[in-house]
């Protein structure tokens, strides 16, 4: 992705045309107002992986995020499903 070009709300709608065009060639274009950041416009294709990301969200690890291809989800239904070792019980140390 190209960098992020910024512009304020007024200067994204009189140049909504060109903002579009830099989303459609990849870029990301943030809009600002009163100097924070509010929006962004970014290609369909980021917003449909932004789709899958928010879907399978962080509970199910990287293994739901790292291909994204066909069959991808029960790949890592069953990662999740495999039982992991439970926690090491911490030592006590006791004051004398």
């Amino acid at each position: 992705m190209s960098a992020k070009p910024v512009h304020p709300i007024s200067e994204a709608k009189a140049r909504f045309s060109q903002v579009v065009r830099e989303a459609e060639a990849g870029g990301i274009v943030v809009i600002r107002r009163h100097g924070r950041d509010v929006a962004a416009v970014v290609s369909s294709g980021d917003v449909e992986r932004l789709r899958r990301l928010r879907a399978v969200g962080p509970e199910k690890g990287l293994a739901s995020v790292s291909g994204g291809w066909k069959g991808s989800e029960d790949l890592a239904d069953r990662v999740d499903a495999v039982r992991r070792t439970p926690p090491r019980r911490r030592a006590r140390l006791s004051r004398d």
